[in-house]
């Protein structure tokens, strides 16, 4: 059974020392106390001694002795052949006899206060195993968890073979445990459901397993009803209402993994016992998924068509800015003739129509409407208002959603726009919410109603109701009953009676007190012991705190702490071992970081920026450093200015060596020429 989890070879490696050891792992596990020491060093030859400490060492670290004693990391033996005094080559000549390692395991075991398993040892671990294996079904997980499960009880392991055979024999104790639990769900009708799944479906061409397995792709009103039919083929079947929570949801979710990635035929040729849970944590796991999927893909939708209406407005704005320049540039050549006093009243008009009647028309008739606050948003999204229409109406249908205070009248209108749909009305109800509506849009409501056009109140209402929805989903103001991805918020929270379960124990971690009378009894113990230290400094009169002539409060400043001279040497020595700032170097980051050369503009007004610019303005930075050290204002570069050349290294022009900003021209420049860019 054991090699059919591990390899020969893997069953080699188990049974001996790692290849290496860590740094950590060497300082923590083969570092010799004094006890230890003195224990080692107890009326033993050399070779003992270093094959004592390697035990010693070695069953804190692996929870177990190898049989090769001498093949321990290298690190760990000449680490404890130092720390013991004795050459790593007696290594080799210890355990000659398995005796004496046993013998030496026992009194090792002793004196660290280990022991062998035994039958409550056994006992206690197939217990641990089966609990683990009901979460985790991987053998070499379990074989870890089992290894370190021993260890933590200073049980020695016993062998990989062995332990590989409990770790086995608990898989299988989980299956059966699985079934047991899901044994009073599995009723006559739902396992014939269940076994339906596994059957050819003529209309789908496919099983239903299949079908299931096999998510949307794209956003589509088609991909969204097909998700809504797998969701309610699967309340029909009862997902809805079934519970498997007596499953950890990590063994739900590894029994659902296994139905996806198995075909119909390989799970009907398994065990009932076997077939019947995957198939039921299948449906479960899978009517979560259905329903998380359609959100999404509702989200993904409507998001859609904000994001294409967002492109059309941008081209429509792009075609009104030109008209808008074709206005501008005739009331360009119509200014100049009104405003010319020396033009007779008369000649105007046929100066004027001289500009060419035609482009005179159609300035006139092009006349742009003023744009709404969200700059026709809202109106390029009623174009795709028959898109939505063939998806909504059926995710309003199936999804129930609710919300939290904040989004009430969102979820009424949501109620409302559902009965719409299922009556077929046209017209909204009187008391309609709209409170929900951003006030970016709130506009067309109004447009609507002072024009009495019903259609259009409706159609801007029920894109406010579908796109409050999205927003609420993403802030968590909307949430739906099942959902694991758009749940609840507070269902993450502990509830009043698991908190009533979970006080003591809180309490306990957190070093407070489970009942608040106690508490507060406590606040009012420090309260008073406050309040009598306040009024002896009051008494007093001259301390920090006081009472002027007046009966007011007085608090003095506090008194800052006093560094130490050892600090402030410290500090100057820390300061002057470190280098000195290049400073063309440091621009040259804080600029390509931050940009700032970008913000600093010319003295004069001047617009155009050279290629040589940037170049420019940090040499006079520099420049103005250097005059700056001149009049001791400062000290912080102490590099060539030849450094400036790293411009060119850095994406900038590099600068000559005819060019460089020499000291003695940045002195005399003084003042005035410190930032002539």
């Amino acid at each position: 059974m054991a090699t059919r989890t591990y390899s020969d070879a893997e069953l080699e490696q188990l049974r001996g020392f790692p290849d290496s050891i860590g740094p950590d792992e060497l300082i923590r596990y083969f570092t010799l106390t004094v006890g230890d020491v003195a224990f080692v060093n107890s009326d033993r030859t050399a070779a003992n001694r270093i094959g004592v400490a390697v035990q010693l060492c070695s069953l804190p670290w692996l929870g177990f002795v190898p049989d090769r004693v001498d093949r321990v990391p290298d690190a760990g033996a000449r680490r404890l052949a130092e720390r013991l005094g004795v050459p790593v080559a007696a290594l080799a000549e210890y355990g000659g006899r398995e005796q004496t390692r046993t013998d030496h395991l026992r009194e090792v075991a002793e004196f660290l206060g280990w022991r062998s398993a035994g039958d409550l040892d056994f006992k206690e671990l197939d217990q641990f195993l089966l609990a683990r294996a009901i979460e985790h079904d991987s053998p070499g997980l379990l074989f870890r968890l089992a290894s370190e499960h021993l260890r933590s009880s200073r049980v020695i392991r016993p062998g990989p073979v062995w332990l590989t055979e409990r770790v086995a024999a608990a898989r299988q104790a989980a299956q059966i445990e699985t079934y047991t639990r899901l044994e009073h769900l599995l009723t006559p009708r739902r396992r014939s459901e269940l076994d339906g799944l596994l059957d050819v479906d003529t209309e789908l061409g496919s099983t239903r397993l299949h079908w299931l397995s096999n998510g949307a792709t794209t956003a589509s009103p088609e991909a969204i009803k097909s998700e809504i039919a797998k969701l309610r083929f699967l309340r029909d079947l009862g997902v809805d209402h079934l519970d498997v929570s007596v499953l950890p949801v990590e063994r739900r979710r590894y029994l659902a993994g296994i139905g996806r990635r198995s075909t119909a035929q390989m799970l009907s040729r398994r065990d009932p016992e076997r077939r019947y849970p995957i198939l039921l944590t299948l449906i479960a796991q899978s009517g979560v998924e259905v329903l998380d999927e359609v959100v999404q893909l509702f989200d993904q939708a409507v998001s859609g068509r904000e994001s294409h209406a967002r492109n059309k407005l941008a081209d429509r704005l792009a075609e009104r800015a030109v008209a808008a320049e074709d206005r501008l540039a005739l009331l360009d050549a119509m200014l100049p003739v009104l405003l010319d006093s020396t033009v007779p009243d008369a000649e105007v008009g046929t100066i004027l129509r001289g500009l060419g009647m035609q482009r005179i028309q159609a300035a006139h008739s092009g006349a742009p409407t003023r744009l709404p606050r969200d700059r026709g948003h809202l109106a390029v999204l009623d174009d795709s208002f028959s898109y939505l229409r063939r998806f909504v109406p059926d995710v309003l249908d199936a999804i129930d959603f609710r919300g939290t205070d904040a989004a009430a009248d969102l979820i009424t209108a949501t109620a409302q726009l559902r009965g719409l749909y299922v009556a077929g009305a046209r017209n909204l109800p009187p008391n309609a919410p709209v409170s929900f509506v951003p006030a970016r849009w709130r506009g067309y409501l109004d447009d609507a109603v002072a024009a009495q056009d019903a259609t259009a109140y409706r159609h801007y209402w029920e894109l406010c109701v579908l796109y409050g929805l999205r927003d609420g989903l993403r802030s968590g103001d909307v949430f739906v009953p099942g959902s694991r991805r758009y749940a609840d918020p507070t269902s993450y929270l502990i509830s009043g009676d698991q908190w009533q379960l979970q006080r003591q124990e809180y309490c306990r971690l957190v070093g407070k007190t489970p009942d608040g009378r106690d508490a507060v009894e406590h606040a009012r113990h420090e309260l008073r012991d406050a309040v009598t230290a306040l009024e002896e400094v009051l008494a007093a009169g001259d301390g920090a705190v006081r009472l002027d002539d007046k009966g007011e409060l007085v608090i003095g400043p506090l008194t800052a702490e006093t560094v130490p001279d050892e600090a402030d040497a410290l500090r100057d020595d820390l300061v002057a071992m470190l280098p000195r700032i290049p400073l063309a170097s440091l621009l040259i980051e804080v600029d390509r970081r931050t940009g700032f050369t970008d913000l600093l503009v010319h003295a004069g007004g001047k617009q155009a920026r050279s290629p040589e610019l940037k170049r420019n303005l940090i040499a006079c930075l520099i420049g103005f450093v250097i005059w700056s050290r001149s009049r001791g204002v400062l000290d912080v570069y102490d590099g060539p200015l030849g450094s400036v050349n790293s411009l060119g290294g850095r994406g900038y022009l590099r600068l000559s060596s005819t060019r460089v900003l020499r000291r003695s021209d940045a002195c005399s420049a003084g003042g005035d020429a410190r930032f002539a860019a």
